[in-house]
C-alpha cells in the first residue's frame, strides 16, 4: 500500500511557495507549515483539508507527531467519502487512535446516512448492533417501539414521531461489565431525531435539507460508548436512544396539544419544531429512575446555540457546576472545543403556558432571546434530582453541509472523545 507523508515545520516554506503557505508538496507527500499559525491545531486541521483536496486517500504521519496532533489531522481529513488508511507516527499509542478512528467513521456514517436509508427503529438497531460487535458478553437492550411508548408512557417520544408511518422507538441499552450487581455509573441520552421536517411548524426547504443530522445526539453518545469499551471500559453505563421522525400527516400531532408526562408535568405545543426536547424529556426520566452517578445527554438541540457559539464549538448547559467542569476538562484534555452557556432554575419558567405547566419552546422565532438556555431550562424540569450530576450538550459543531476550512462535509463527531473520557475517569 502506498502513503502519502506528511510532516510538520515550524518553518516557512519553501520557493516557489509563499512565506506564508500552509502547505507545500514535496516529492510523494507534503510538508504542514505552522510557524505563522496563532493555534497549531488549527493550522494542521486546515492543512489537512487542503491535503484532503488533492484527492489522496492514505496517509503517513513522519517525523515527529504527537497523538492530538495526529487526532487533530484526521478528524478533520475525513469526509463523506473517506475509505483511506492511516499509518501513526512511530511513538503513537497505535491501538487508542484506531479505536478513536473506528468511532469517529461510526458517527460519522450513520450521521451521514439519507433519512430514507435510516429510520428510527434501524438508528436503535444499527447502534445496539455495534455495541454488541464491540463486546457481546455485557450488552442487553430493550427495544420500546410505536404504541408501546404510549402504553409505558413515554409520551414526548410517541407525540413527536406518531405522525411517520415508521415507529418512534426508546433505545434502552445496558452496558454491565461487573459481572454482579451494581450502580449505574453514567446515563448517556441521545436525541434520535432521524429526519426533522419541523411537523406543522414546518421548516423552509433550506433548512429541512441537512435534517438527517438531527440524530447527531444519539450518534454521538453511542460511538463515545463503544469508543470507552474498546478503550477497556470497567463501569456499568446505561444508553437512552430517543429516535423518530418529526413528520405532516392526520396523525401528527399539533399546535396546541398537550402533552402529559410520566412525573405529571404537561407540556403546551406552541411549535412542533421544538421536538428534541420532547423526545429527551422522556430519556432523561428513564435515566434518572436508574440513579446514575452522573448523567449526559446530547442533542443538535436549537439553532440558537449555534448563533452563539458557531460551528467550532459545542454548548454545554448544566446547574451543578462540578459535573460541567468535569466534562469540559475532559474537552481540553481531548482538545474539543466546548463552552459553557448559562442555565439557572429559572430557565425552567422561561416557556410559559395558560394552559399547561410549561410551554415546550417561546411563541417567537428561534425560541426568542437565550433560545438555547430556555431548552436546557425545559430539559432540568425532566433531569432528575433536581439537576444535579447533569449536563447538556448543545451540539452546535455536529455538521456542516458543505463543510469549512477546519471541518469537512458532513458530519463532525465532535463531543466523542469528550464523553468517552468522561466515562472512563
Amino acid at each position: 500500500m502506498s502513503y502519502f507523508e506528511v510532516t510538520l515545520a515550524n518553518k516557512p516554506a519553501l520557493a516557489p511557495y509563499s512565506d506564508s503557505a500552509i502547505v507545500s508538496v514535496i516529492g510523494n507527500g507534503a510538508m504542514i507549515h505552522l510557524q505563522n499559525e496563532d493555534c497549531q491545531t488549527r493550522g494542521i486541521q486546515k492543512a489537512a483539508r487542503k491535503i484532503a483536496s488533492l484527492g489522496v486517500a492514505n496517509i503517513k504521519f513522519a517525523g515527529e507527531w504527537d497523538e492530538n496532533a495526529q487526532w487533530s489531522f484526521v478528524s478533520s481529513f475525513c469526509g463523506v467519502d473517506h475509505k483511506g488508511q492511516f499509518s501513526w507516527a512511530k511513538s503513537s499509542n497505535e491501538s487508542k487512535l484506531n479505536n478513536q478512528l473506528k468511532a469517529l467513521l461510526f458517527a460519522k456514517n450513520i450521521i451521514n446516512q439519507t433519512p430514507q436509508d435510516i429510520s428510527p427503529e434501524k438508528l436503535a438497531q444499527q447502534s445496539y448492533d455495534w455495541i454488541k460487535s464491540l463486546d457481546s458478553e455485557y450488552v442487553s437492550a430493550r427495544f420500546v417501539v410505536g404504541e408501546d411508548l404510549k402504553e409505558e408512557g413515554w409520551q414526548g417520544i410517541y407525540e413527536v414521531g406518531r405522525g411517520s408511518i415508521r415507529p418512534p422507538v426508546l433505545l434502552e441499552l445496558d452496558y454491565h461489565p461487573t459481572g454482579k450487581e451494581a450502580d449505574v455509573d453514567v446515563a448517556l441520552v441521545g436525541k434520535g431525531i432521524t429526519f426533522d421536517s419541523g411537523g406543522y411548524s414546518i421548516k423552509s426547504s433550506e433548512g429541512m435539507l441537512d435534517m438527517k443530522c438531527d440524530m447527531g445526539g444519539a450518534a454521538t453518545v453511542t460511538a463515545a460508548l463503544g469508543l470507552a469499551i474498546m478503550q477497556g471500559l470497567k463501569k456499568r453505563v446505561k444508553l437512552y436512544l430517543c429516535c423518530a421522525e418529526n413528520l405532516i400527516s392526520g396523525h401528527a400531532y399539533k399546535l396546541g396539544d398537550i402533552i402529559t408526562y410520566k412525573n405529571g408535568t404537561t407540556v403546551e405545543i406552541v411549535n412542533t419544531d421544538a421536538e428534541g426536547r420532547l423526545v429527551l424529556a422522556d430519556g432523561l426520566m428513564a435515566a434518572a429512575a436508574d440513579r446514575p452517578k452522573l448523567t449526559i445527554d446530547a442533542a443538535t438541540l436549537t439553532g440558537a446555540a449555534m448563533m452563539a457559539v458557531g460551528k467550532e464549538y459545542n454548548a454545554v448547559f448544566g446547574i451543578d457546576d462540578s459535573a460541567v467542569e468535569f466534562l469540559l476538562n475532559k474537552a481540553k484534555q481531548t482538545n474539543e472545543l466546548h463552552w459553557r452557556l448559562p442555565l439557572e432554575k429559572w430557565h425552567a419558567k422561561q416557556c410559559p403556558s395558560p394552559f399547561a405547566d410549561t410551554a415546550n419552546s417561546r411563541p417567537a422565532k428561534g425560541g426568542g432571546a437565550g433560545g438555547a438556555s430556555n431548552a436546557a431550562g425545559f430539559l432540568l424540569r425532566f433531569a432528575g434530582n433536581d439537576g444535579a450530576a447533569w449536563v447538556h450538550v448543545d451540539l452546535a459543531a455536529a455538521y456542516n453541509r458543505s463543510g469549512s476550512d477546519i471541518h469537512p462535509n458532513g458530519a463532525t463527531a465532535q463531543g466523542v472523545l469528550t464523553i468517552a473520557a468522561c466515562l472512563l475517569d
